[in-house]
């Protein structure tokens, strides 16, 4: 009896430690920089907006199906059930536009390994697709010097994941990379991009990162809608202080699978079985939620309301909460 009642014990403590490694301290006293720093290797690529796995598969700058820093040629228009009208090469590879980017001015902030995964598209042969505004395409120069295709200001990118013509395996990657429609905004079935531009994200992870012109980066669920994190619940052990009618103007987000993310802190990424028998996702053991008040994806109407609801970093604190 002894023995089972001790192995019993071990077990149970055991669950308890695991736990509390997960979320046994709130980070407040750890910069959003160092709890990056401590993923591994692939969740810092991710959250940089990288994407993942540019290693052996992605590890030459050429891009699929050529040599390195290859032009477009003639363009064309790919017409995605999801997506709507894409921009692709002569080839039919799809291009892409990079949110850490900037249009006005032109500028690639996409260098070293990030260009390993996303081949930057050449500038100079290049022909507009039928039925498009050739003004739009242009070039910038590279740190490197190199010169860089350019659609209504945004660098054109392949991915290096998308093995064959039509491939859209880039769409939504970090949360900041997306296929280019053919006026160089996001590609979007709603017709004038993705969050913050008038139309439905496609293809989002579970949970990932938008950067908001305000807030900078912040987690959105598979909707593009922000999500928040309440200043009067508690990471451990994990409370809640949004119960009743709360609720209502704060549904909370239903448990994601960790490998539905993009851009995420994973520790602490575990399911919060609330006092009402409802399971909810947690990032760094912080319960989350959304906002009926948001009508949208990119709205952010939740942000400070009452002094304690604010959008929720990738590293998951309380984006611009007093400190």
């Amino acid at each position: 009896m002894n023995t089972w009642r001790n192995a019993s014990l071990a077990v149970t403590a055991t669950a308890v430690l695991a736990l509390t490694t997960a979320c046994g301290q709130e980070q407040g006293t750890t910069t959003p920089g160092q709890a990056v720093a401590a993923q591994p290797a692939g969740q810092q690529q991710a959250a940089d907006g990288y994407g993942s796995g540019y290693g052996s598969s992605a590890g030459s700058s050429a891009a699929p199906g050529g040599s390195a820093a290859k032009t477009a040629g003639q363009l064309a228009v790919l017409e995605s059930k999801k997506l709507g009208e894409v921009l692709t090469d002569s080839e039919g590879y799809t291009l892409y536009r990079f949110e850490k980017d900037t249009a006005t001015p032109p500028k690639s902030n996409c260098n070293g390994d990030c260009a390993k995964a996303w081949p930057v598209v050449a500038a100079g042969d290049v022909t507009a697709a039928p039925g498009t505004n050739a003004s739009l395409i242009g070039e910038v120069t590279r740190d490197d010097g190199t010169k860089q295709l350019t659609i209504g200001g945004w660098p054109m990118y392949r991915y290096a994941k998308d093995t064959k013509p039509g491939d859209i395996n880039g769409q939504g990657v970090g949360g900041t990379w997306n296929a280019s429609a053919p006026d160089g905004k996001k590609a979007s079935a709603g017709g004038g991009g993705a969050a913050g531009e008038g139309g439905q994200p496609a293809d989002l992870a579970g949970l990932s990162v938008r950067k908001d012109p305000k807030l900078g980066e912040i987690v959105v669920d598979k909707n593009g809608m922000t999500v928040y994190r309440f200043m009067r619940d508690s990471a451990w052990p994990m409370k809640t202080a949004c119960t009743g009618s709360c609720l209502e103007k704060w549904p909370v987000v239903a448990p994601v699978d960790k490998n539905d993310t993009e851009g995420i802190i994973k520790k602490g990424f575990v399911t919060f079985d609330r006092p009402d028998g409802v399971k909810q996702q947690t990032i760094d053991c912080w319960p989350i939620y959304t906002y009926s008040g948001d009508s949208k994806p990119g709205d952010t109407e939740g942000q400070g309301v009452g002094g304690t609801w604010y959008a929720v970093s990738p590293q998951g604190k309380p984006v611009g909460a007093p400190k």
